[in-house]
């Protein structure tokens, strides 16, 4: 079957068609025939090899992909489910060799599927499952309880905006940033309070939560720099390994998506949200996977809102 994958790390030429071997669904897994995969910062760690020592136990070629839509099409020995072959599915991938969500077929547990939301097709479904997810895991380790305040940055992002809506869903207070290009955007996914972004954005949290925060969402990667928002023994959710030493008692959250890759029931109840419009799907635009290697590129400029989704 085909996949986009490298054969040698580089920049985003180095992304093509492979051929791989088809993979049958084992026992407690399923295979989704793969109409959209969306394409994320993670994917670019595989295909420049920043994962190259991790990924040295397999032979290229080396499938990016962490999320992916299309129809099930085959179901394994011991699998109990109430979904069936022809389903429209959505589901996370943990990328291992040739088996990304860039791929005709892709094998995943049963646990990591969901349906895709009613009235959404699996282009916009697609760039749910790994921002989702990690957006859900950094709340739950912040555990904080209704009422509280949360501040998010990188929030007109898709990690951002899946973190605010989230969020005002558990009935947290949000403080987030934006450009002044990006304000309303992020008003609209419902913050409370927009504060411009930049490299002092932890000041200008601090002004308008003047306790400070009792956590935060990282998606900005400014790490120690935004310590000063959060309130004495509040917590820090880091979507990348944290940089820097804390302070005041704060506790860092280290948010690793793969440890909720099996959470169906996490992953079912955000389809849930998107059907109640408690969530919104956001599509950058949708690209052939033959052009892989431009999405890449649009993705490393930077300013993308929403998802680019490779397309079959």
């Amino acid at each position: 079957m085909r996949a986009v994958g490298v054969v040698k790390f580089g920049g985003p030429e180095a992304l093509r068609i492979v051929d791989v071997p088809e993979r049958h669904a084992g026992p407690g897994e399923v295979r989704i025939r793969s109409a959209a995969a969306t394409v994320s910062p993670t994917d670019t760690f595989t295909r420049n090899g920043d994962r190259a020592k991790w990924l040295s136990k397999w032979a290229p070629p080396y499938v990016p992909g962490m999320d992916v839509a299309g129809v099930l099409d085959e179901i394994g020995e011991g699998v109990s489910t109430d979904l069936a072959i022809g389903d429209h599915v959505m589901a996370i991938v943990i990328p291992a060799a040739s088996n990304g969500g860039y791929a005709e077929q892709v094998v995943v547990p049963a646990e990591s599927v969901a349906r895709v939301p009613a009235g959404f097709d699996d282009v916009a479904a697609s760039t749910l499952p790994m921002n989702g997810l990690t957006a859900r895991l950094a709340l739950d380790l912040l555990g904080l309880t209704a009422g509280q305040t949360l501040a998010v940055t990188g929030a007109a992002g898709c990690f951002g905006g899946y973190t605010v809506q989230l969020a005002k869903a558990d009935g947290l207070r949000v403080v987030a940033d934006a450009s002044e290009a990006d304000e309303e955007l992020v008003r609209t996914l419902g913050a409370d309070l927009v504060v411009r972004r930049g490299d002092d954005v932890a000041r200008r949290i601090r002004a308008a939560v003047p306790a400070g925060v009792d956590g935060l969402a990282d998606g900005s990667i400014q790490n120690d720099a935004l310590l000063g928002a959060i309130r004495d023994g509040g917590g820090f959710a880091a979507v990348r390994p944290f940089q820097g030493e804390t302070e005041r008692g704060i506790t860092i959250h280290n948010v690793w998506v793969r440890s909720y890759a099996r959470e169906q029931a996490k992953l079912d109840r955000l389809r849930q949200l998107v059907e109640e419009g408690a969530v919104t799907l956001r599509v950058a635009k949708a690209i052939p996977v033959e052009q892989a290697a431009e999405a890449h590129r649009v993705l490393e400029k930077g300013g993308t809102r929403g998802r680019l989704v490779l397309t079959w």
